[in-house]
């Protein structure tokens, strides 16, 4: 009979690269599906969400064609899709982070087991980023 004793960090290693297809996957799709929407005439300025979303923010006034690509801007990033962006950035840095301690069977760990940090610190910022667009739905629906 075979056995399979895999220590914590190995598992936790596949677990993590699991994962991390697994959202990868999702994220691709959910890409290509945003790629085939039709473009916004207002979209193809530079800049020119951030300036609809900051006039939304703001109060200030907003004409009814912003209004519309404001509110399409949030249903994209309100989508619970989105969140496979931000979900494959953290298990890369889950996998690298474990996979790095597996390699050291336990030592010290180095320098290099902590870059896998910096992925995880990033993913946190686009989900905050994502959370802080989900809010601002609120806000347009209260606009005429």
């Amino acid at each position: 009979m075979i056995s399979f004793s895999l220590g914590v960090y190995a598992f936790l290693t596949l677990l993590f690269l699991a994962l991390a297809i697994l959202f990868a996957v999702i994220a691709t799709f959910y890409v290509c599906r945003l790629e085939r929407r039709p473009a916004n005439p207002i979209g193809d300025e530079i800049g020119s969400a951030k300036t609809v979303l900051r006039k939304v923010r703001k109060d200030e006034p907003i004409s009814a064609e912003e209004l519309d690509y404001a509110k399409e801007i949030v249903g994209i990033r309100s989508s619970a899709l989105t969140f496979s962006i931000p979900a494959t950035l953290f298990s890369l840095g889950c996998f690298y982070v474990f996979g790095s301690l597996y390699h050291l069977h336990g030592a010290t760990p180095s320098e290099r087991t902590f870059l896998g940090v910096f992925p995880m610190l990033a993913s946190m910022n686009f989900t905050t980023q994502i959370l802080r667009s989900i809010r601002m739905k609120r806000r347009l629906q209260k606009l005429p």
